[in-house]
């Protein structure tokens, strides 16, 4: 009877112990699965604000931001809810710098003499009346990536614009620019 208590005792033992190890395993498979997702989120959050932010900074005509440090793979979540947060704040700047691009009323009121911001009419496209070299030297990125500027949002046409007006004045809008009293 000892010996049977005794052995009953042990794989009582036994069993508590494949229990505890079987719940701190899947406790850790918990934690890893959770670790997973959250790198998953930061990463696709990460690479969602960057690639807005260089959108933006492309646009403006803006140098782009650096990426930062280590590949996103390898980071903590910790760290990658760091990394997160600085790219958050320079997609705000970005926006918030395109959305207010300098000269914004001379060109409103360039565009009331030209065309349709949506105008596909050859040889001149968008609500600035861009030519196809002009979009090509000016607006490059956009042109390779939207098509004409008749498919470039206002704000677009208007970066594209002041891109041209920093190297030319308003020049090249000779006679709207006269009747806006740009010259």
């Amino acid at each position: 009877m000892r010996r049977s208590t005794m052995a009953c005792g042990l794989l009582l033992a036994f069993a508590g112990l494949l229990t505890a190890t079987a719940t701190g395993t899947s406790r850790a498979a918990h934690r890893s699965a959770a670790s997973e997702r959250a790198v998953a989120f930061y990463t696709s959050e990460i690479r969602r604000h960057r690639n807005t932010t260089w959108y933006w900074q492309r646009v403006t005509g803006a140098h782009l931001s650096p990426a930062l440090g280590r590949p996103l793979a390898v980071q903590s979540p910790s760290q990658l809810r760091h990394v997160d947060a600085i790219w958050r704040r320079r997609e705000k700047a970005a926006l918030r710098r395109a959305q207010n691009p300098p000269h914004r009323q001379a060109w409103l009121c360039i565009h009331r003499y030209e065309g349709s911001w949506t105008d596909a009419g050859e040889p001149y496209y968008g609500g600035l009346q861009m030519s196809l070299s002009f979009q090509h030297a000016y607006g490059g990125w956009l042109l390779r990536h939207k098509g004409t500027a008749d498919h470039w949002t206002p704000l677009e046409q208007i970066w594209t614009a002041e891109k041209a007006r920093r190297a030319h004045g308003f020049y090249p809008w000779p006679n709207t620019a006269r009747s806006c009293g740009l010259f």
